[in-house]
């Protein structure tokens, strides 16, 4: 989210992987980042309202809600309220079940999902509680977020959280992050659907 407030699309908090610069896109004004090179493309940082723009309807977007993990909805509620408005098939999804849950408030017409995975071992998680992190690996949290669907992390499938979710409760299972054959096979397996990157199916 850029400092005045605009739903961004970039994966990351801070600049540098994929772009130049280091700043936190938080410390930046939406012109600023705009302006923003990429590090092997011409192209700039859309808005969540450029990128319904520019694909308008066309194929289904997939949003995922990045979070802190510290209560902080803005940029819930900013994407509940530019997805309001567009009429293309979309859904959101985060590991926070905060947002989600929110989500349900926010925009109930909106499809929601959560992100999971089996061991939140990596150093991002760190911060976490254990019992947070256990609730996140077990979707306790479901009775308060109803996610209508479930990303999970392919290289963790078979998982038993996933399977209940999907043979039990009939949510979708979305796996992620698709990138060679032997993940598209187990994807095939185990999902209904499967995200992938760097690599074509």
């Amino acid at each position: 989210m850029s400092r005045d407030g605009e739903a961004i699309v970039h994966h990351d908090d801070v600049l540098g992987r994929l772009t130049q610069g280091t700043a936190s896109l938080a410390d930046l004004s939406t012109a600023q980042l705009k302006a923003t090179a990429f590090k092997a493309t011409a192209d700039r940082m859309l808005t969540l309202g450029e990128l319904c723009d520019l694909v308008d309807g066309r194929v289904t977007l997939l949003v995922e809600i990045k979070s802190h993990f510290n209560g902080d909805l803005r940029l819930a509620r900013r994407t509940a309220a530019v997805l309001e408005t567009y009429r293309g098939p979309v859904a959101a999804m985060s590991f926070d079940p905060d947002v989600v849950a929110a989500l349900r408030t926010l925009a109930p017409k909106l499809t929601r999902g959560i992100v999971a995975e089996r061991h939140y071992t990596h150093a991002e998680w760190a911060p976490l509680p254990a019992a947070r992190k256990w609730a996140m690996t077990w979707l306790t949290h479901a009775p308060k977020s109803r996610p209508q669907f479930l990303a999970y992390h392919v290289k963790d499938l078979p998982a038993v959280p996933a399977l209940i979710a999907r043979n039990v409760f009939g949510l979708p299972l979305l796996t992620w992050t698709v990138r060679s054959e032997d993940d598209r096979q187990r994807a095939a397996r185990f999902a209904d659907q499967m995200i992938f990157e760097g690599w074509r199916p």
